[in-house]
């Protein structure tokens, strides 16, 4: 899978990208993340990409023509159309399942604003996604598209070591991951649930489902009712007790 930023900051996503789970992905060839500076589309001899906004206001815009250029250059690159990501607060919340459905692209272009954003009509000519990662503001969009970058590599098979990893995380079904434990079996007088040394394995999948749900109901009640709603608890009816021999007669 192939990820492509348009930034005018390519070392800060270069830095944020090479490492761990990302930088053993892109040695693997499972991933590419690639990095093109909007700045080196500057028509200005300053190299200049942003100017004052018509009508006013504090702050400066990003110029439409050198992001235009930009983008349309990376998708020749990419060798045909990909979704283009504009990262903005006005945009769709991202989530695991937008994870999931943009795992399944094989270019993603993700394009970041700064200063005041970009001039809305290179906006409406270039992107097909807005995407916000929350209710609020950030000095430009390479932290939202790194935070995005790592969410969906994840679920590019074989990026991560325990193939069902990315299935049993935090959000799967729409609960919470349940507390996990390790050595020693005791720390400051603190045990680990007998049931997850007792290597029974039915019983360990029933007590980390009930740990997600009671965490699920309590931090997260909105993805609780929707796992309720997906999975409604199966109401067994009562069998009826047959009368003896004696109280028939």
């Amino acid at each position: 899978m192939n990820f492509h930023v348009c930034t005018l900051f390519p070392e800060m996503i270069k830095q944020g990208c090479n490492t761990s789970i990302l930088g053993r992905a892109m040695e693997k060839g499972l991933i590419t993340i690639g990095t093109t500076d909007i700045r080196d589309f500057s028509t200005n001899k300053h190299m200049k990409v942003d100017d004052y906004p018509y009508g006013g206001g504090a702050g400066m815009v990003m110029q439409a023509e050198p992001v235009y250029a930009c983008v349309e250059h990376v998708k020749k690159q990419l060798g045909g159309n990909a979704r283009v990501l504009y990262m903005t607060p006005q945009g769709r919340t991202f989530s695991q399942d937008m994870a999931q459905e943009l795992a399944k692209e094989e270019n993603l272009i993700f394009l970041c604003g700064h200063y005041e954003g970009i001039d809305e009509r290179v906006l409406e000519e270039v992107v097909t996604d807005y995407v916000s990662i929350g209710d609020y503001v950030l000095t430009g969009g390479e932290l939202p598209a790194m935070v995005m970058i790592d969410a969906i590599a994840r679920l590019v098979p074989d990026v991560l070591h325990n193939d069902v990893s990315a299935d049993i995380e935090t959000f799967y079904d729409n609960l919470l991951e349940y507390p996990q434990y390790s050595r020693p079996a005791v720390w400051h007088d603190k045990e680990v649930p007998a049931v997850l040394l007792s290597g029974h394995h039915k019983n360990i999948e029933a007590w980390r489902y009930e740990q997600s749900l009671e965490r699920t109901k309590r931090w997260r009640p909105d993805l609780y009712e929707k796992h309720m709603e997906a999975h409604p608890p199966v109401i067994k009816k009562k069998r009826k007790k047959k009368k003896n021999n004696s109280e028939n007669k």
